[in-house]
């Protein structure tokens, strides 16, 4: 039946506008919102201690800790996520519950690379979540060693930058130790330039750690020239260093600012825009595939023509993907060579095991690092 127009002259009503509102119905509602929000927290961490007794009775914190489960979880987050609020708030948001929950039992100890507000810190937070406790250590080294010794249920340490390559002495560390990967964290780092007085004409010396003097050496060269360039051990020990001195300043992350009481003089002062740091997550075993896996493995090798040919060709063969490969010497005679490398997959995926013992007929030996979840975002 064809529509009915209106008679010359005369045009439609434009339809009631919505009523706007009323704000307190609309607080109301949210009030209504957050107490059942808050009621579900609740009963999920009963039932997360209901999985500590189900597991019978385990020694500390870091027996209930399973990497491959929470990544799991979190990959349904995402999957669930229609929005308006974003993938990286909603991972946040269930990361703290998560470590809530599991420190119930006893909070996980970690340890990085201190002191408090360096990006190993901001990465422990990222992966573990602010329940768990930070112990900040001296050094790469001393972070190894205690997760080595039983002080630290896990370490988080730094491995590579987007723009600056491999930390070599996390590289090193892996040749003598013992530990495995459980984990990796993606962290985008900007860096600032702060001081005591705020000011840049102040500033005679910049302390930071070598890398993130090197990621900010553009700024750094057009806008202090003549300063000063002092490498430390960390970012935030170059924040402690400069709120000592109206003439220094430091390059560091803007909570290593809040930390030691410095104002920002500029930032974010690195030369790429999209600099990002990885980090490794230390611990004492190897945990099941998530089903979106990583391994790392160091991989010697004999010394023959075709050596390098011969380790990668059987990660082809069987359509295994390589991320990384690095050489670095072995330690274990003169001009002695071990390759890191980064593949995708769990050890115990039918083309990495395939694969792997494909290799063993060339290597002199294979150490398997760790296989663990693929960072989230």
């Amino acid at each position: 039946m064809p529509s009915r127009k209106p008679p010359p002259g005369k045009s439609r009503k434009p339809p009631a506008p919505k009523a706007p509102p009323v704000l307190s119905e609309v607080r109301e509602r949210i009030d209504g919102i957050d107490r059942q929000i808050q009621a579900l927290i609740a009963e999920r961490a009963r039932w997360a201690h209901q999985v500590g007794k189900a597991k019978g009775p385990l020694k500390a914190a870091v027996d209930y800790y399973r990497p491959e489960r929470e990544a799991q979880v979190l990959r349904q987050v995402l999957d669930r996520n229609d929005g308006p609020l974003s993938d990286e708030v909603l991972l946040r948001l269930f990361r703290e519950i998560m470590s809530a929950c599991l420190a119930q039992q006893e909070p996980l100890k970690v340890g990085y690379l201190g002191p408090e507000g360096t990006f190993s810190q901001q990465a422990l937070h990222k992966h573990f979540g602010h329940s768990a406790k930070g112990l900040p250590l001296g050094s790469i080294e001393e972070v190894f060693q205690e997760v080595e010794a039983g002080h630290a249920d896990f370490g988080v340490v730094p491995v590579e930058n987007s723009g600056q390559g491999t930390i070599q002495s996390t590289l090193d560390m892996f040749l003598t130790s013992s530990l495995k990967i459980c984990g990796e964290v993606e962290l985008a780092v900007h860096q600032y330039l702060m001081s005591r007085t705020g000011r840049l004409e102040d500033i005679e010396r910049v302390y930071s750690h070598p890398m993130s003097l090197a990621q900010s050496k553009a700024w750094l060269r057009q806008h202090l020239p003549k300063a000063e360039k002092i490498a430390v051990s960390s970012n935030a020990e170059a924040a402690r260093r400069a709120r000592g001195a109206d003439d220094s300043a430091a390059i560091a992350g803007e909570n290593a600012g809040h930390v030691y009481g410095l104002k920002s003089i500029a930032g974010p002062i690195e030369d790429r825009p999209d600099n990002t740091t990885r980090f490794l997550v230390l611990g004492r075993e190897l945990f099941p595939p998530s089903g979106h896996d990583r391994s790392s493995l160091l991989v010697y090798v004999r010394d023959q023509p075709g050596a390098l040919y011969n380790v990668l060709s059987p990660f082809a063969r069987h359509g295994v993907s390589m991320n990384r490969i690095e050489s670095r010497p072995a330690h274990t005679g003169r001009w002695q060579y071990a390759f890191f490398i980064d593949v995708g997959g769990h050890v115990q995926d039918g083309p990495v095991a395939d694969a792997l013992a494909e290799l063993g007929e060339y290597a002199t030996d294979i150490k398997v690092l760790g296989s663990y979840p693929v960072a989230l975002l």
